[in-house]
Formats: C-alpha cells, sequence, structure tokens
C-alpha cells in the first residue's frame, strides 16, 4: 500500500512538472519560430511515435510475464527474460534508423512548399536521437521497474530531465539560437533517461546480463502488437492526416489542443500508481475474488478523478487556450468544437483503461486483437474520409467513434472472460458518469464568474469549478453508498 501511494505521489508531481514545462517550451517554440515551425515539430514527433508500433508487440507481454517471477524472486527467469528484452529492442533501435532514412526521404518532399529540404531533415534526424537511445540503452529496464511496482523511480528520473530541457530551451531562446539547436540540446538531455534507467537497474538488482546464456520464450508477441496499433494509430492518425491532406498550421493548433488534453489524461492516469502490476501479481496467484473486491473499489475511486478533472475542464480549456495564444496571428487556435470533441475522446479513452490494464496483465492479447484491428480501420478511413469536408473536426470525428466502439468492446471483454461479472455493472457506472457531467454542466454553466483576462482570474475560475465537481461527485456517491445499505 505504501509503495502504492509512493507511485501515485511521484506521479502526480510528475504529471504537473510536464504540464508547467510542456505549456513553456510550446509557448516559446510558437512566439519564437511560428506555428509552421511548431506544426513541423509536432508532425515530425508524429511520425517518429509510429516505431512504436514495434515496441508495442513486446513491452507489454514482456512486463505480463515478469510479473510472476517477480513475486517468486526467481532471479535467473527474471535475467533471461531482461536479456530476451534487451536483444529485442536493440533490433529495433536498427529498424528505427532504416525508418528514419525512409521518413528523411518522404516528409521533406511533402513539406517542400513550407520548407527546404535541409531544415525538414536536421530536425527529424534531431528529434530521433532520443528515441533511438530509449530503445537501445533504457526500455527493457524501464518495463523491469513498472512491472516491480517501481515507477516512481522512472518518474522522477523524467522529471529532473523534463526540468533540464526547459531550463535549457529558455537559455538558448534567449540567446536567439535555431531551433535546431535548441532541439539538439533537449534531445540530448532526453537521452540521459535510458541511460540512467540502465544503470539503475544494473547496480540496484545486481544485474549482469552478459553472463546469460540462455533465452526466454516470449508468447503472444505479435498478438500484443495488434493491441497496440490501435493505439498508436488513434493517437497519431489525426497528425498524419492533417499533414498529408490539411495545412502544416493545422497540425499546430492541433498540438496545441492535445497537448492539454494529453495532460489532462496522463493525470487521470497517474492516479492508477503501478495498480496494473499489483493486480498482474494477484492475478497470477489465482486471487480473483481478490481481485474483483478491490478493483470495483478502484475503479470507483478512479472514475470519480476522472469526472472531476475532465467535467471541470469541459469549462476552462478554450479560456486558456485564449490566453496561451494571445499574441499569435498566423493560426486561428479558437476551436470549440474540435476542443469538445477530443476531450470527450480522451475522456473515454480514460475510463477504458483500468479494464484495459486486466487484458494486459492476463495476457488475453490473442483474444482482443479483432477489436483493436476494427478500432484502427475506423479511424483511419473515417478521418480521411471525413478531413476534406470538415477538416481538424472530422479527424476528430474519426478519433472518438472509434475510441467508443473499443472502449465498450474492451469493457465487455473484461467483465465477461476476467471478471466474470455482469456487464450491467459497468452500464450503472457509466450512466452515473453521465448524469454528474450533466449536474456539472448544469449548474457551473449557470454562474457568472466574470471575465477571464489573465491566468489569475483563469486559476480562481478553475478552483471554483473543481470545488463544484468535487462536490457534485462526493454527494452524488454518498448518496448511492446510502442507497445500497438501505437495500
Amino acid at each position: 500500500m505504501k509503495l502504492t501511494i509512493k507511485n501515485i505521489v511521484t506521479s502526480l508531481i510528475f504529471q504537473c512538472i510536464t504540464i508547467i514545462c510542456g505549456f513553456i517550451v510550446p509557448k516559446l517554440i510558437l512566439s519564437n519560430y511560428g506555428s509552421s515551425v511548431n506544426g513541423l515539430v509536432t508532425s515530425i514527433t508524429q511520425f517518429l511515435t509510429y516505431i512504436t508500433l514495434l515496441e508495442a508487440g513486446f513491452g507489454p507481454v514482456i512486463k505480463s510475464v515478469l510479473y510472476k517471477p517477480i513475486a517468486n524472486n526467481d532471479k535467473k527467469t527474471i535475467k533471461k527474460i531482461l536479456k530476451t528484452s534487451e536483444k529485442i529492442f536493440r533490433k529495433i533501435a536498427y529498424i528505427f534508423i532504416a525508418y528514419i532514412i525512409i521518413l528523411c526521404i518522404v516528409l521533406p518532399t511533402i513539406l517542400s512548399d513550407e520548407f527546404d529540404f535541409i531544415f525538414t531533415v536536421s530536425l527529424i534526424l534531431i528529434i530521433a536521437i532520443s528515441t533511438f537511445a530509449e530503445y537501445f540503452f533504457g526500455m527493457t529496464y524501464k518495463l523491469f521497474l513498472h512491472a516491480n511496482q517501481k515507477p516512481f523511480v522512472t518518474y522522477t528520473i523524467s522529471a529532473i530531465t523534463l526540468v533540464l530541457n526547459t531550463v535549457t530551451v529558455i537559455v538558448l531562446i534567449k540567446l536567439g539560437a535555431s531551433i535546431q539547436i535548441v532541439k539538439l540540446a533537449g534531445a540530448l538531455i532526453f537521452a540521459l533517461r535510458p541511460l540512467v534507467h540502465n544503470i539503475y537497474v544494473k547496480k540496484k538488482y545486481n544485474i549482469n546480463l552478459r553472463e546469460v546464456k540462455e533465452q526466454y520464450e516470449i508468447k503472444q508477441k505479435w498478438d500484443a502488437l495488434s493491441q497496440h496499433i490501435s493505439y498508436i494509430i488513434l493517437t497519431n492518425t489525426d497528425v498524419i492526416v492533417l499533414t498529408f491532406f490539411s495545412d502544416i498550421k493545422e497540425v499546430s493548433v492541433y498540438g496545441i489542443y492535445m497537448l492539454i488534453i494529453r495532460e489532462l489524461g496522463n493525470i487521470v492516469a497517474s492516479f492508477i500508481g503501478g495498480m496494473d502490476a499489483s493486480f498482474g501479481k494477484m492475478l497470477v496467484k489465482g486471487e480473483v475474488e481478490e481481485v474483483n473486491k478491490k478493483f470495483d473499489k478502484f475503479v470507483n475511486y478512479y472514475y470519480s478523478i476522472s469526472t472531476i478533472i475532465f467535467g471541470s475542464a469541459l469549462f476552462l480549456i478554450i479560456p486558456f487556450i485564449r490566453l496561451y495564444t494571445s499574441g499569435i496571428t498566423d493560426a486561428n487556435y479558437i476551436r470549440p468544437v474540435f476542443c469538445y470533441i477530443m476531450l470527450a475522446f480522451s475522456f473515454i479513452y480514460s475510463l477504458k483503461i483500468p479494464y484495459y490494464d486486466l487484458v494486459k496483465v492476463t495476457g488475453k492479447f490473442k483474444e482482443t486483437n479483432k477489436g483493436a484491428w476494427i478500432e484502427a480501420i475506423l479511424n483511419v478511413s473515417l478521418s480521411i474520409s471525413l478531413v476534406f469536408k470538415y477538416g481538424i473536426v472530422g479527424v476528430a470525428i474519426g478519433t472518438i467513434v472509434s475510441t467508443l466502439y473499443r472502449t465498450f468492446e474492451i469493457m465487455y471483454f473484461s467483465s465477461k472472460y476476467i471478471l466474470r461479472i455482469s456487464f450491467m455493472r459497468i452500464i450503472k457506472k457509466l450512466l452515473l458518469i453521465i448524469l454528474q457531467i450533466v449536474v456539472i454542466y448544469l449548474i457551473v454553466n449557470n454562474i457568472n464568474y466574470g471575465d477571464i483576462n489573465n491566468y489569475y482570474s483563469l486559476i480562481l475560475y478553475s478552483i471554483i469549478i473543481v470545488i463544484i465537481s468535487s462536490i457534485i461527485i462526493v454527494l452524488s456517491r454518498l448518496l448511492i453508498k446510502g442507497a445500497k445499505k438501505k437495500n
């Protein structure tokens, strides 16, 4: 329990640092280099993210096979798994190099009207440095720390590098450095993360993989690949579609909104605090009834946090965007419809996370593959078909429709085949959430808060809304609890 609380607290601190740094850096890039350059950086980053399709076939499986030997303190098996994992991720790093070469040929051609060849290629190579380092040096050890319920170590390392990067960016931009120099400094700082993970795990747990000769057979790795395809497509297709079929400035608009919405999702996810590893260890020991009991309590707590955060965000994002992009006139950043659709997408996705974690920790990848492919196809086909008529809103519609399908599919599977409970129990939770959101909207929307023309008034506005949302959630939970006792 102490470990879980430590993970949650560290994760929350990390998310706060991520939010602060995450807003400072893009704002500086927007103000000093313009929306087109910010859009290019966002586009390159998203293209590079597709390499995680390869990692996704192995990462969740490696974590799932580590739970049992960690629980049994089977160091021999742990080392075999880590050795096999390290070989796999280094092969991915080499494949990543080939992918970078292809990207350096294709992307500059697509964006030739906006940027010259050398400018685009140099940014691709620079931004790719930290991703290559992650796969070549540190991914295996990061997975081990998470499987061992020690994600607070990775959060701490990440937080330190984020602060270092932000300070470096501020200094370099004030000195008048080019975007290439700014991104190169950041890439080198972020490349320290995997190196520290590598050194920390080897010294802390006395792990020497050179002495390991045997390989560990990792089953279901290709089935797990399908699971993550939908996630990568879900989170990256919009930017790719906008890059190909729209203006690069639209990518900048998308990136700014998703910067906020993604961080909201990360804050909510931070409250999980390594609970997936905890449930994984319980399930490998056959403690299904105990998991059922604790999981239900955990989901109620997690859903309450999610509803407070996303219910409050409904009123806060547009005012924040107005302040954040004030003075930037080369693109229209006030897009309410797009904002609300993507906010709904992130909220729905967050509701799926606890149930999808059960799928991952139990290794039920093959059984849920079909849904992953359907989600991916839905997202790509709808986004491409709608972008021509509705632009950025069209890709948002494709994203939320595919997410709705996958969320219900995962919830149904987890309830029936893992938790062995009625799907109606989940439906009731979702209906309660809808009711809570409606009540929050009706109350908050009818209060006059005055003009929000600076960050100080926005903070006060945020505090009031969060308090109102929290009261509504707590009261509704108490009423339900009281009704259950009477029955």
